[in-house]
């Protein structure tokens, strides 16, 4: 049943593809010339494949424009709790073989600091073949498995084996193809989503802008085919936009379940879970002790929201 289902999956996925790649309204910097086409195709047996010649190929992906709005490595050498604020705002890309670009920016965000952290996979340093890449240089895309079918992406930082993962995106290019992925993944005769539903969960994200297992370990500062953004039409985020609250779905781990290192864009629809009392505290300046002085850095308020 698993086997058909992803059969499934992937049948609509290429189906949805090409119908955005011909109406997006991206579609002039992202359509491939022929001999380009011919490039992905090739590529697509070996998507799984440590991207080693990514710099390689770096300029045969990105336009000139790309470039200059992609975040390089400077961006993520940051402790990890500043990192998970500066995420907000910032756009999360998913180039597809065939050239269709998804993307999505990121409004929610959870730091896990490693170390003395005990919900971290690398609490007390301990390493394991599944949390490497947290322990890799900070950029570092680290994608692990969830009750055995599901997957959520994380990025790691500065700090001991730290990593912020990514809650939830506002779908922002290529929804069409969300919606197929999502929708293989959920049971037949289900309602569709709206498009705030598509991304507001991390193993939610993961489905609608396609990242796989394969992604884990790999350098989102210089890699072809996954990337992060600027977006031109955002501006800074004041400190009060952004609530600061505990994370989700840790509550047997303690004291650490109540650390307030949940990061979400307050008002903000594609969230996944609201707290309230979170933002009453984030508004009256109650949580700022509780953040450790070790894994943030003085706020210069450079966190990104959508212009209104």
């Amino acid at each position: 049943m698993m086997a058909a289902r992803k059969r499934k999956m992937l049948a609509l996925s290429a189906a949805a593809s090409k119908q955005t790649v011909s109406s997006n309204k991206h579609n002039k910097q992202t359509e491939l010339k022929p001999e380009d086409s011919q490039t992905a195709l090739k590529k697509q047996p070996t998507q799984c494949e440590n991207a080693q010649s990514a710099e390689a190929e770096r300029s045969c992906y990105f336009t000139k424009n790309e470039q200059q709005h992609r975040l390089g490595e400077d961006f993520f050498k940051q402790p990890c709790i500043s990192l998970a604020k500066a995420f907000l705002g910032k756009v999360l890309v998913h180039r597809c073989a065939d050239g269709t670009e998804l993307r999505g920016r990121i409004v929610e965000t959870e730091a896990y600091l490693g170390g003395e952290d005990k919900a971290s996979h690398s609490a007390g340093g301990k390493r394991t073949e599944r949390n490497t890449a947290m322990f890799m240089k900070p950029g570092t895309i680290y994608v692990y498995p969830i009750y055995g079918i599901y997957l959520c992406m994380n990025v790691s930082s500065e700090g001991e084996g730290a990593a912020v993962l990514l809650r939830s995106l506002e779908p922002l290019q290529g929804e069409a193809v969300m919606r197929q992925l999502r929708a293989a993944r959920r049971k037949e005769g289900a309602r569709q989503l709206k498009d705030k539903e598509l991304c507001n969960g991390p193993s939610k994200l993961c489905q609608a802008l396609n990242i796989p297992r394969c992604f884990d370990r790999r350098d989102l500062a210089s890699d072809p085919e996954v990337w992060l953004e600027n977006d031109p039409d955002t501006s800074p985020a004041k400190p009060q936009d952004i609530v600061s609250a505990p994370r989700i779905g840790i509550e047997s781990h303690g004291e650490w379940a109540k650390k307030p290192w949940r990061f979400y864009l307050r008002g903000h629809p594609c969230v996944s879970v609201v707290n309230k009392e979170a933002e009453r505290q984030t508004l009256s300046g109650n949580v700022i002790n509780d953040l450790s002085p070790h894994a943030v850095k003085p706020d210069t308020g450079q966190h990104n929201v959508k212009r209104t």
